[in-house]
């Protein structure tokens, strides 16, 4: 087997039998035309503006391509690897020491790779946190879509406080002082960056000595965090982290008690903990992935160089939507508009229907995808995540500049 694996794998790099171009297999014998070269391959591709899965670097890609079929040597790719093996435990080992560095994780926090997305955590957190269950409550702070599935979620488990009142619209974060928190809650939750509707968090709630528990799936990685102000962090990794199936939980280790009883060993951070992400096989690729962007973030300025292209690539586009005199109009409270999920609407607050989805017709034509507004909200939207640089967003702020001047009546 052994044998037969390098052949292929030498006949897999051999011009004589294949070439990758364009993402296609050639017949043997045609004539080989590479597509390593970063300049064609980024040729080929779009401006991918998807608000998750998100674009990966272009450069994360590439290692991925180059060891997709040998991984360092060992005869197969990562994603056939025993997730007991050797190898992988290098993997999981030196993704997690990578994450600590970048986001100076205290060591009296564990940092679990779990399966289920947010979504998954939505049900883990109360599960895990609130081992009475309906005994207990927890503060959630409403903000957008997300917190709001969160809460429902909880609600199956565990006493639920919305600590603001139902709104129609997520435009705004409200200061902590109108809030209407619980003398008796297990922890506090929040949604730092909510996607569809474009709201982020310009401060970190103080909790007292409640547990602080929040979601950073979308921003996770673009500003800098002081991890220790957190009982709980979790992140999806398909924006910021990696490609989906893999979520990161990191939890402070006094948290990792005896969950619910109820609660699914899948689920439990204690066992998940106990047994270093190894408890059941993991989702082993995602993880090789995640870890690949770690070492792409650290090469281009850690967190601190996120926060920077962030700042900046935000910057510029809301600049230009301000200066259009209403022609682009993001419906977000200044103070709390994203950084990495910019909603907005085409002909005035409520958007012109037509004139949107030309927008998203001309912009398809030159290589920019992916901007249509989540259904429920409507409009465009534009996800700026890590992978895309400053210099990257450049074409989509001319179509904009274009489009308008064409367009405006």
């Amino acid at each position: 087997l052994r044998s037969a694996r390098k052949h292929l794998v030498e006949r897999y790099y051999d011009d004589r039998h294949f070439a990758i171009h364009s993402c296609h297999l050639r017949r043997p014998g045609a004539t080989a035309t590479h597509s390593w070269k970063k300049k064609e391959m980024a040729g080929n591709r779009k401006l991918n503006f998807s608000a998750g899965p998100s674009a990966l670097p272009l450069e994360v890609l590439e290692i991925a391509q180059k060891e997709m079929l040998d991984y360092h040597g060992c005869g197969a790719s990562v994603m056939e690897l025993s997730h007991r093996s050797p190898e992988f435990a290098g993997i999981v080992e030196t993704a997690e020491a990578d994450l600590r560095e970048l986001m100076g994780i205290p060591s009296n926090y564990k940092v679990i790779f779990l399966q289920g997305g947010g979504t998954g955590q939505f049900s883990a957190v109360p599960l895990n946190l609130c081992p009475k269950l309906k005994e207990q409550k927890a503060d959630y702070v409403v903000t957008g879509t997300w917190s709001a599935k969160a809460a429902k979620e909880a609600e199956a488990f565990i006493q639920v406080n919305k600590v603001l009142p139902k709104v129609d619209k997520h435009t705004c974060i409200p200061p902590q002082s109108e809030w209407k928190l619980s003398s008796d809650a297990s922890y506090l939750y929040y949604c730092d960056n909510e996607t569809i509707h474009g709201v982020e968090f310009n401060f970190v709630p103080d909790s007292g000595s409640v547990p602080l528990v929040c979601d950073m799936s979308s921003n996770i990685l673009t500003k800098p965090v002081d991890v220790s102000k957190y009982g709980l962090i979790f992140a999806g990794a398909q924006k910021n982290l990696g490609m989906a199936g893999v979520t990161v939980v990191i939890v402070r280790e006094d948290l990792v008690g005896q969950p619910a009883g109820c609660c699914p060993s899948v689920l439990s951070y204690k066992i998940n903990a106990e047994n270093k992400s190894l408890y059941n096989t993991p989702p082993t690729y995602a993880i090789y992935i995640l870890g690949l962007v770690m070492k792409w973030v650290k090469r281009n300025g850690g967190v601190e160089g996120m926060a920077r292209r962030s700042a900046e690539k935000s910057r510029l586009i809301y600049s230009l939507f301000d200066a259009s005199n209403n022609f682009y109009v993001c419906n977000v409270n200044p103070a709390n508009r994203s950084r990495v999920n910019i909603p907005f609407r085409i002909g005035g607050a409520e958007g012109d229907d037509e004139l949107e989805k030309l927008f998203l017709k001309e912009a398809t034509k030159r290589g920019m995808i992916q901007l249509k507004g989540h259904r429920s909200v409507g409009g465009i939207r534009v996800s700026v995540f890590n992978a895309m640089s400053v210099e990257a967003i450049a074409p989509f702020l001319q179509f904009a500049k274009e489009f308008e001047g064409e367009h405006r009546k």
